[in-house]
């Protein structure tokens, strides 16, 4: 086990309430949201006060395909988005490069980092690291934190889950004071770490499905469409894209999915360094999600509808039937494991925020 994990309790993971008796459909938008009033209606009610007048800081810990940006969205679910940010670094700077073609946008982004912008090398340079042009000088931190700080300041004021950074280790010490470097706000910070068997990963990789028209990513095995296929060539079951737009289009893997997690093996491994960093800090709350739940403990610790389906199917030609079973893996302690739905991890995560924030429990 992981040293930092120790401190965490499975417990944390427990979303059975007492009295609790319904099963939620966790697809359906009207039945989240009475899931959400029945697990954790209390602390729902408490934070929304505390968002009336206060706002905090999230980073995001997480492998890649941790489920990140599905949480952020439920959360803005639960809250509204006008409690709620999410801002993607990722995105950030991709943003960032793609308004270089445009000559009012590339203006506006110089100017404010004439403002705002102080590091080692010259903004111009910074540029062209940004656009690729200079591969030998790496896009400094001081330089992504300005562009993070120009997209918060055109925020009126939430809370704000950060992906993507710290993204190495030497980002940990800057994202300390991240709230000082970006004039924001006297806000709490936390960083919420999840916990994920790497054979989740790998099994969201191996089994992706991608429509070729409106990119929405699906998955043949975890997230299925309402259409599937049949390849007789190839004997396998193809996911049909369900946006009406793309008429039927079969969805594909991208190139390279099939090898799965060995593709990404060093960022995983530096992945689990940053978090084990960042929880040896003192002085900065911290939040352990676990996105599964070893199968012996499963009954005591959360309901069946809120396990992770596996999708198979049977049958051929126009007489496909799909299949549910529970989802099962080894976790990264080799003990077989169910993953767990997203609102679920929603329910620790609110819980464990509401722990932190709440002063008067």
């Amino acid at each position: 086990m992981k040293e930092y994990k120790k401190e965490y309790p499975l417990d944390l993971s427990r979303t059975k309430v007492e009295g609790v008796e319904d099963a939620f459909n966790l697809s359906d938008l009207v039945e989240r949201q009475k899931y959400f009033k029945a697990k954790i209606g209390k602390e729902i009610k408490d934070l929304k006060e505390y968002f009336d007048n206060n706002s905090f800081i999230a980073y995001w810990l997480g492998k890649k395909n941790s489920g990140k940006g599905t949480y952020s969205k439920l959360m803005m679910e639960i809250f509204g988005k006008d409690r709620i940010g999410h801002i993607s670094v990722g995105d950030v700077v991709r943003d960032a490069h793609a308004a270089m073609e445009d000559g009012a946008k590339k203006k506006e982004i110089i100017e404010f980092l004439k403002a705002n912008y102080r590091g080692y090398i010259s903004i111009d340079d910074a540029i062209n690291a940004l656009l690729g042009r200079d591969t030998k000088t790496l896009l400094p931190t001081e330089f992504i934190l300005a562009l993070v700080k120009k997209e918060i300041d055109a925020m009126p004021k939430k809370t704000l889950f950060i992906d993507g950074f710290p993204r190495e280790l030497d980002q940990v010490s800057y994202s300390l004071y991240l709230r000082d470097l970006i004039n924001h706000r006297d806000d709490q910070d936390i960083f919420i770490a999840i916990d994920i068997p790497e054979s989740i990963i790998d099994e969201r990789m191996k089994y992706r499905a991608v429509c070729p028209q409106c990119h929405t990513p699906r998955n043949i095995k975890l997230f299925t469409t309402e259409k599937v296929g049949y390849d007789k060539e190839k004997n396998e079951y193809y996911l049909i894209c369900d946006n009406p737009e793309c008429k039927n289009v079969r969805m594909g893997a991208k190139e390279g999915d099939n090898l799965g997690i060995e593709t990404i093996r060093e960022r995983l491994e530096l992945d689990d360094k940053l978090i084990a960093k960042v929880f040896s800090l003192h002085g900065v709350p911290k939040v352990l999600l676990r996105n599964s739940i070893p199968i012996k403990k499963a009954k005591e610790l959360v309901d069946d509808y809120e396990i992770t389906p596996e999708y198979y199917y049977e049958g051929k030609d126009d007489k496909i039937e799909t299949k549910e079973r529970p989802f099962t893996v080894k976790d990264d302690e080799g003990a077989e494991a169910y993953s767990l739905l997203a609102p679920p991890v929603i329910v620790s995560l609110v819980r464990q925020l509401h722990k932190i924030l709440i002063k008067k429990d």
